[in-house]
This record gives structure tokens, sequence and C-alpha cells, in this order.
């Protein structure tokens, strides 16, 4: 299976700019999954409820739409962030496309700073789903400092986790993501934007860095700090099956449940 990651800075609020710079990114792509960045399509620096409304739409949408195109025409899926309207709230979410349409949606469960201000809390749990026989978990962004998420979709099955971020704390991300890959033997995809957002007297420094890891917690690839990087590699899903540390230590059959209560 190859399974990549594009790092990219989008325009803030210009989804159709940035759906074209998508499209022209992955023309020549040849993977079965490309996870992309939280936002990717709207940018992040919101400073109003106004500008968040401006770029929400329902799932699916005008872009999941779009992203069923372009996972048809390549042969691949997509996970890619996005803001949703639901209900008339607004969500930051990562949806799955696939050449047969959208797979699923993830709403963010734990939101990073002013996001409270926007956005509501996912309400969705950790689904888990299938891509060609692969068990694929979403998370987005600040939800990797929660160590429950990754072991609740890894409990579900998940061989591989996507994960679209905007990471601004340096080295968190990078660091962590590689921790969960290893405490949950799962491959990782973290998808991280690069660049600056500047807005209303305030300013975001992007990390980049996007990384994937191994279930040993092996770095497979890893991007510099700021370049623009459509980055693929060749994996065996079936390595995520085997939770064995030792021959004697499976992590999720050495698990004691009873004893974690609070």
């Amino acid at each position: 299976m190859r399974i990549g990651y594009y790092q990219f800075a989008p325009e803030f609020g210009d989804v159709e700019t940035n759906l074209m710079h998508i499209a022209l990114a992955l023309e020549n792509i040849n993977a079965d999954l490309i996870v992309l960045p939280e936002l990717a399509t709207s940018g992040y620096l919101f400073i109003s409820r106004e500008e968040v409304g401006a770029v929400a739409e329902p799932i699916p949408g005008p872009t999941t739409e779009f992203l069923h195109g372009l996972a048809e025409k390549h042969h691949c899926h997509l996970v890619v962030g996005l803001v949703e309207r639901a209900d008339g709230e607004f969500f930051n979410s990562a949806v799955l496309v696939g050449p047969r349409g959208l797979v699923g949606v993830y709403r963010k469960l734990h939101l990073f700073n002013e996001e409270k201000y926007y956005f509501q809390p996912g309400n969705l749990g950790c689904p888990v789903f299938d891509v060609a026989g692969v068990k694929v978990g979403l998370l987005v962004c600040f939800d990797h400092l929660f160590p429950e998420a990754a072991r609740t979709l890894a409990l579900r099955g998940a061989q591989i986790v996507c994960h679209p971020s905007n990471l601004v704390l340096p080295k968190y991300g990078q660091l962590t993501t590689r921790v969960r890959s290893i405490e949950n033997r799962v491959f990782w995809i973290l998808a991280n934007r690069c660049g600056v957002e500047q807005r209303g007297g305030k300013k975001l420094v992007y990390t980049g860095c996007s990384q994937i890891a191994a279930p040993d917690g092996t770095i497979l690839l890893r991007a510099s700090a700021r370049e623009e990087v459509l980055s693929v590699v060749e994996i065996d899903p079936s390595q995520a099956c085997d939770k064995h540390v030792t021959p004697l230590n499976d992590l999720f059959a050495d698990r004691r449940p009873e004893a974690y209560e609070l």
C-alpha cells in the first residue's frame, strides 16, 4: 500500500484556490492514501465566526464532490480537513473520500486554544473506516495529546492513523505521534501545514515537518519545516496487526483494563 502526505500552506479564506492547488499537486500522484492538513481548504487563523461561516459547508457538499472527482481520477483515497456546517454549528472536521465517494467523517474532539470560540467539539466519536481492506482511523491536530483517542482507534482495529494538522507547538506533535505509533503499533501519517498566517494582530507559525511513522516508531518519511512537499512511501499494513513487543508481550493482550478505571 502506498501512503503519503501533502504538506502545503493554504490561502486563507479561498476554498476554490486551495482546491485547485491540491488538484495540481496531485496531478501525477501514484498512491493509495494521501493525507492533507487540518482545514486545508480554508486556512486556520479565523478572527470571527462570520469568517468561519463564509467557508463552512455541509458534508457531503461541494468540497467532498470535488475530492471525489480527484480520488476517482487518481484511484486513491484522500483525507482532507475542512470546516463543516451541521445543525447550525461549525465543526473542525476531516473527511475520507475515495473513488466511490465519501467514506467517512471525523469531527475534532479536542479543540485547541481559540478554536473553542468558533467550533463545537466533535460528537461522532472515533470511527474506523475501510480503505481497500485496510482499517483507517482519523484524528485532527490537538487530538494527538490525548492518548485515549489513538488507543480507541487502535482497539477498534485501525492499522493506519491519518492525522491532518496545523501544529504550532514546536516538536510536540512530531514526538507524540511517534510515541502513539509505538504504543499502539500502528502506522501514523502526520500531515502538517507549513508557512505563516498573520491576521487581526495575531500570528501563527506552523511547524511543518510532516512525517510517517511505522508501528515500531521508525520514521519512514519526514518533511522539512518550511517546504511544500508531496511524499509517498510503500508500506505493508499487516505489520500493524502484530502487537508484540517481545515474544511474551502483546501490547493489547497484556492490557489490564480493570486496573485503569477511575
